[in-house]
């Protein structure tokens, strides 16, 4: 089977036009949405497939048009339309679907994405000419909760992490461990590993998790957890939809506190900056969220905090200037009740002595816990108001040694990148050793540097439609291939988070030793490599392969 095209760069000015030329050029479209010039590479035409799966007796149904939603994602630059969409009631009907594909075997390539709220930035969750699974349309079991000595919650994996929370909270209680963006389903999280500003503390949301259900490659519904089928657990935790769709999650809790206390400094100088980062990372009795971020040439940037956040010596404030400098900003976060204020205040206060900040810069704002854990739905909601969330969005997420990260910062920060008007730059460190689980942690599939200090840095850039600007989509691309190239020279040993490569030589590399486990995991739970195109690992087995 000629391979589709590796990917399509949209500009929306001239979007519909290249939409008409895609789909007049390459394909012959039919009202299905189905490509039929790139024919099967098999005797079974899709229009037996599809009959055969309308024959499956499932609870919910299948869609054989109108889903040009599902070939988009966040990232709004690759777009594969599939042939099917599977919006599923019941776990037995997403077991059912891939069980029916699976005994296919090799006579077609179908392959299935699970696809939850469309945040990939890659087209990870995308499937050319396979069936996409709506896993918001799974909402089954309702959340369960159990409050005990070790309370948890059981969880659709299609569930998003912001109704968790709401949920939770009428019983006091709440997840341990965050996204920033909490408008993300459970499975999907949990496929990538899950990662905030309480990581330091608590692990990503991959090491809060106490069981699983995962339905495999071969149709097989498996409840596992650390006792039980192991092997696919920390397979699946991290393991990019490769060996199983996550159907059901048990998700740890923990009191909820009912406030926050958020705090943002400056800082001139990296050095100092990071100091202080993985000295508060380390600290005992620390922040409960602690994140960074880089400003490049930013004017008034202190009087576009003043919307959220109060200085603390406003005529100071007033006197600074944020312009044509390279500034760190931290920002941390002290959660509490009301009646424990005045030791809150004087906990921080403590922490913050300990801090060499640029002592004019200090901000502070009391919010309630989940208007603070919400903050970026905030900022969503006013970008889609002006019509600037469904853009391209070139994202890339680095994870980077303790001992390169200065050389790191030196090089990038000013030199590849010298504005940061097109998306916010996070940097903060992330200590290993100090995860709940340690343990856990290293068994589970995310990949992540060798050092026990790491930091993760996520350049998060929205470039403008119709742009060949500097907010352009490839002058964006182009500079994420700079930061990469120069990882690469420098043997920064850098590992990418929600990684996204396009041969398997690359993702071995990624992999480093543990691809062996990897690929081995794939052989066992998904042999025909049916599950998660997107990613690009494996190639399915189709007849093609066996001629």
């Amino acid at each position: 089977m000629k391979s589709p095209p590796t990917h399509f760069f949209f500009k929306h000015n001239s979007m519909l036009l290249r939409c008409l030329i895609f789909i007049l050029g390459i394909c012959s479209i039919n009202r299905s949405n189905i490509c039929c010039d790139q024919p099967f590479a098999n005797p079974l035409s899709f229009s037996v497939i599809q009959s055969s799966l309308k024959q499956l007796k499932i609870e919910g149904y299948f869609s054989f048009k109108n889903f040009d939603h599902v070939a988009k994602d966040f990232g709004n630059i690759y777009h594969f339309l599939p042939s099917a969409v599977l919006y599923p009631k019941s776990v037995s009907d997403i077991s059912s679907t891939i069980k029916h594909i699976f005994d296919m075997g090799t006579t077609t390539d179908l392959t299935v994405a699970a696809r939850g709220h469309g945040h990939s930035v890659e087209g990870q969750a995308q499937a050319y000419k396979g069936v996409i699974i709506s896993m918001e349309s799974l909402r089954a079991p309702v959340m369960r909760f159990h409050t005990g000595e070790l309370p948890f919650v059981d969880v659709s994996a299609g569930e998003l992490w912001i109704n968790i929370l709401h949920e939770s909270l009428k019983l006091g209680l709440t997840p341990k461990s965050w996204t920033d963006y909490l408008h993300l389903t459970v499975g999907g999280t949990l496929s990538n590993a899950g990662i905030s500003g309480q990581a330091f503390k608590h692990g990503p949301q991959t090491n809060n998790v106490y069981q699983l259900e995962v339905v495999t490659g071969k149709g097989e519904v498996i409840t596992c957890s650390e006792e039980q089928n192991a092997d696919l657990f920390y397979g699946v935790l991290g393991g990019l939809g490769q060996f199983g769709i996550i159907t059901r999650a048990r998700i740890a809790l923990q009191p909820a506190p009912k406030k926050v206390k958020w705090i943002r400094v400056l800082y001139s100088d990296f050095s100092t900056f990071s100091n202080d980062q993985e000295q508060l990372i380390s600290s005992k009795d620390s922040f409960d969220y602690i994140e960074g971020f880089v400003i490049i040439n930013r004017t008034g940037l202190l009087n576009n905090w003043r919307t959220t956040f109060n200085p603390k010596d406003p005529l100071l404030a007033r006197k600074f200037s944020s312009e044509g400098k390279v500034l760190y900003c931290l920002e941390v976060a002290k959660y509490f009740n009301p009646e424990e204020t005045t030791n809150t205040d004087q906990n921080i206060d403590a922490l913050l002595s300990k801090l060499n900040y640029i002592e004019s810069t200090l901000f502070q704002s009391e919010v309630s816990y989940v208007e603070f854990l919400d903050r970026v739905h905030i900022s969503e909601m006013k970008l889609q108001e002006k019509g600037l969330w469904d853009v391209p969005h070139p994202w890339l997420n680095l994870l980077i040694p303790k001992s390169k990260i200065h050389y790191f910062a030196q090089e990038v920060f000013g030199k590849i990148l010298t504005d940061t008007s097109h998306g916010p730059i996070l940097i903060y460190p992330v200590n290993k050793s100090k995860y709940s689980n340690h343990h856990h942690s290293h068994r589970t599939s995310m990949v992540t540097p060798e050092e026990d200090i790491m930091y993760l840095i996520a350049f998060l850039s929205s470039a403008m439609p119709s742009s060949t600007g500097k907010d352009g989509l490839e002058h964006i691309l182009d500079k994420n291939k700079k930061i990469l190239n120069f990882c690469q020279k420098a043997h920064i040993g850098m590992k990418r988070y929600l990684p996204h490569y396009t041969t398997q030589e690359d993702w071995k590399v990624h992999f480093g030793p543990r691809w062996e486990t990897f690929a081995r995991r794939k052989s066992t739970y998904d042999p025909l490599a049916i599950l998660a195109p997107g990613q690009r690992i494996f190639k399915r087995a189709s007849l093609l392969q066996q001629q």
